[in-house]
């Protein structure tokens, strides 16, 4: 994320096109947003010159903000959906996701925050799902599906698509989508935990890790056969996936997992 700047360098809006005869409005992102922006205009108020009257939509993206990572957007100083057009002289200030805060009385961008969410993760993101399907939440995953494809699988399910594409995140009809700032796995499940508030909503040890498929209890006789013997003489609990049929137990990979997640603030 960007640092702080010393102070706000505000660059004053002119309400008379330039001499182009382009109009010009004030644009001015906040927090994580920034991320997304030139560096030059981080973190600052910067005036932008366009064509026409677009919609402020069409000018978040063209500046290099997903519209999915915004939730607020203020037109001088009122709250506005993503259709509004601007026509010159316009002060607008977008700010990300809140997940932390009421914003009754204004217009959000997407429904409210989603405290059981459903994800779809992109081909990168194998050991994030595997992750997030370990503290039971329901993440589907392929390693083979093309953008159209994840497009469609989140169009017609109302999952949360996680990527780190910009562009597939700027798709018109994506509506919930989230962009991950961090790179390694299990930093990215503490930034999707911290940003959809899932704290306190862990299920560990309900889904497969494989296949996304529910996890229930099942006999040692019923796992023996799909498991080591010496695992099917000492372990005393079991579980089967109703999928797959992937055998589960409580063995000592579990608590090292539980000790790597905890490294990273993510406890069970």
């Amino acid at each position: 994320m960007a640092g702080n700047a010393p102070h706000d360098d505000k660059i004053p809006v002119d309400k008379v096109p330039d001499a182009g005869g382009r109009a010009r409005c004030e644009f001015r992102f906040y927090e994580e947003l920034n991320d997304f922006l030139r560096p030059a205009l981080r973190k600052r108020t910067f005036t932008h010159d366009f064509d026409g009257t677009p919609t402020v939509k069409d000018r978040v993206e063209s500046l290099g903000v997903p519209h999915t990572e915004v939730d607020l957007i203020l037109v001088d100083g009122q709250s506005v959906d993503f259709d509004r057009r601007l026509c010159g002289g316009e002060r607008v200030a977008v700010y990300p996701v809140f997940e932390r805060f009421d914003l009754h009385g204004v217009t959000r961008l997407r429904p409210h925050p989603l405290r059981s969410p459903r994800f779809l993760l992109d081909v990168h993101l194998g050991r994030l799902a595997a992750y997030l399907r370990l503290l039971g939440f329901d993440s589907r995953y392929r390693n083979d599906a093309d953008d159209d494809e994840l497009l469609d699988i989140a169009t017609e399910s109302g999952r949360i698509l996680l990527t780190r594409d910009v562009g597939l995140l700027k798709r018109a009809a994506l509506t919930r989508g989230a962009f991950l700032h961090e790179t390694d796995p299990r930093r990215q499940l503490r930034e999707v935990v911290d940003r959809f508030e899932l704290w306190g909503t862990f299920a560990p040890l309900t889904r497969c890790a494989r296949c996304n498929g529910l996890i229930t209890p099942t006999t040692r006789q019923d796992a023996r056969g799909s498991v080591p013997e010496q695992v099917a003489r000492e372990q005393r609990t079991f579980s089967r996936c109703g999928d797959c049929c992937r055998i589960y137990w409580r063995g000592s990979h579990v608590e090292r997992l539980r000790r790597r997640l905890a490294e990273v603030g993510v406890t069970w």
